[in-house]
């Protein structure tokens, strides 16, 4: 079984409306590749924040290409939170 990672993903589209945001999450929650965690979106700039799962950025950029998703950049992450600290 392939080592999942977690990702951060750049949108940029100044034109994007929530209504065809909210259109892609019904489809990236169909996605069984990979896992879409959550999205943060800035209205004002068009900017959208995505948290995901997956193997790699390129099994990604697949994912968006096949739904006609474009991004500006994917980075590996890993999460700390304060609990983790402790």
């Amino acid at each position: 079984m392939q080592k999942m990672k977690k990702f951060m993903v750049m949108h940029r589209d100044p034109a994007i409306t929530w209504e065809d945001v909210e259109a892609n999450w019904a489809r990236l929650a169909r996605v069984e590749s990979a896992t879409w965690i959550r999205t943060y979106f800035n209205k004002n700039k068009g900017i959208r924040y995505c948290l995901w799962i997956s193997p790699n950025e390129d099994h990604l950029k697949e994912i968006f290409v096949n739904i006609n998703a474009g991004w500006e950049s994917i980075l590996e992450v890993e999460e700390t939170i304060p609990d983790i600290w402790a």
